[in-house]
């Protein structure tokens, strides 16, 4: 049995915390649920529909989901690709973003994706209040050389045990909780008059390069593209 998008928008209609869609050859919407209608800041589906993501979002932003569309687009798929949205209506958001390419016949003809805002940890876990500390711990030292094997010994777990339970806590990776524990100490800093490069050390990346490029590829624009944004907007992380 198949299921068409037609059928599957109104379902992701009533979920509110999953962003639904279809794009076409052209990188345009065909498909949206009312989630990412309304952190648009629009009323109705038809004011998204036709649409592509540069006449959508900031012309930075939409220029990255562009390129990550046309990479699905040649065949890739993303899997809980960790990133910040920032919506015009609302205050920046976590989510995990999931692409895959749309086929008819075997060709591809679209992408269709979802993105799950992050949840609350699971405190309910057997282990939870160890993962809790070595939780606290990357959030105290994120800027330096964390390495993972060090947390799981502060876990008193190996490794793969370590990265399992870990991810089903938190719903993250511990380099996924790292990089979100570093761009969000970014995002804060670029409100700051302090040089991007110094940004960048400051939260644990080896050059400006690695930084930009870690920072454009979870919130969609470079560090500098930001910094305007937010003196133009007064965005604030969350």
């Amino acid at each position: 049995m198949k299921i068409s998008a037609d059928e599957l928008e109104p379902l992701f209609d009533v979920l509110p915390d999953v962003v639904f869609f279809v794009k076409d050859m052209q990188g345009r919407y065909t498909h949206a649920n009312l989630t990412l209608v309304r952190r648009l800041g629009l009323k109705q589906r038809c004011d998204v529909i036709g649409k592509d993501v540069t006449e959508l979002f900031p012309s930075a932003m939409g220029g990255s989901y562009a390129v990550q569309d046309r990479r699905v687009l040649n065949g890739e798929i993303i899997e809980n690709q960790l990133e910040v949205h920032i919506f015009a209506n609302r205050a920046p958001g976590w989510c995990l973003t999931c692409k895959r390419p749309l086929r008819v016949r075997g060709k591809i003809c679209g992408v269709v994706g979802i993105s799950r805002d992050l949840g609350l940890p699971d405190g309910r876990h057997p282990i939870y209040d160890r993962l809790k500390r070595v939780l606290t711990y990357m959030q105290e030292h994120y800027g330096d050389g964390v390495r993972i094997q060090s947390l799981a010994e502060q876990a008193e777990l190996s490794i793969a045990q370590f990265e399992r339970h870990f991810r089903r806590v938190f719903q993250l990776t511990p380099q996924q909780v790292l990089t979100k524990l570093r761009i969000e100490a970014a995002m804060r800093m670029l409100h700051t008059d302090d040089s991007v490069a110094s940004i960048g050390v400051a939260c644990g990346f080896v050059d400006q390069s690695a930084f930009a490029r870690q920072f454009k590829a979870t919130v969609g624009m470079t560090p500098r593209a930001y910094r305007g944004l937010v003196q133009v907007q007064g965005t604030v992380m969350a």
